[in-house]
């Protein structure tokens, strides 16, 4: 798969299989992320990878929060900043309509946010999560650097022919996270990261991108 394919055919897929993933697999394609991008090379991330009997244990955790309507832990940073304006709100909203169409959830469902909320907390099926965090230390460029690092790593799981979803959400559970994986309390966590390869026989989501000219200016062309 060259680099154009892996761009184009990655997308965060929301119903995964539980046929496991190769740890040999996983080594390769996070062994090659390394050469990510990262200012200073200070490499900022650190990834646990969470898979077999402890994802299982901490899916069951999160889902029964959901599931009582527990709104969670206090975020330690906003998902989108307040007061959405256009063009993002209009893209927000259309990306939202479609994802629930896929998820066969009605917008005007009264059990939507709880459906929403389970179906995250339990991966979407997958069976590997990648939690991704930053020392506390860090600032925006190293936030940076790890959205790089993360874009990096779903491009070569293309290439190995699987799929991935990040997943803020995970930062709701934060604590319920850290606890699993014993994440000290000098790192915050970025974002889950779910991997696997995608069930086959469901709705598959692609959602629509700006065009080119929209967000990008050509100067001296």
């Amino acid at each position: 798969m060259d680099v154009y394919e892996a761009v184009d055919s990655r997308r965060a897929v929301r119903a995964f299989s539980d046929e496991p993933v190769p740890q040999k697999v996983l080594e390769r394609v996070l062994t090659a992320a390394t050469r990510a991008p990262s200012s200073g090379n200070l490499q900022p991330w650190h990834l646990y990878v969470v898979t077999g009997a402890p994802l299982a244990g901490l899916k069951r955790t999160a889902t029964a929060k959901a599931l009582a309507g527990d709104p969670g832990d206090e975020r330690e940073y906003p998902m989108y900043p307040d007061g959405l304006a256009s063009p993002y709100l209009e893209r927000f909203s259309a990306a939202a309509a479609q994802r629930y169409e896929a998820l066969g959830i009605e917008r005007d469902d009264p059990d939507r946010p709880t459906k929403i909320a389970t179906l995250n907390s339990q991966a979407f099926g997958a069976p590997t999560v990648l939690f991704c965090y930053l020392d506390r230390t860090m600032g925006p460029g190293q936030w940076a650097d790890a959205g790089m690092y993360l874009q990096t790593v779903m491009l070569l799981l293309r290439a190995e022919g699987l799929h991935s979803c990040p997943q803020v959400m995970w930062t709701v559970y934060r604590e319920t996270v850290s606890r699993a994986v014993g994440a000290g309390d000098e790192l915050v966590l970025f974002c889950g990261v779910s991997v696997g390869f995608e069930k086959t026989g469901v709705p598959q989501l692609r959602t629509g991108r700006a065009d080119m000219k929209e967000t990008v200016s050509f100067i001296g062309a």
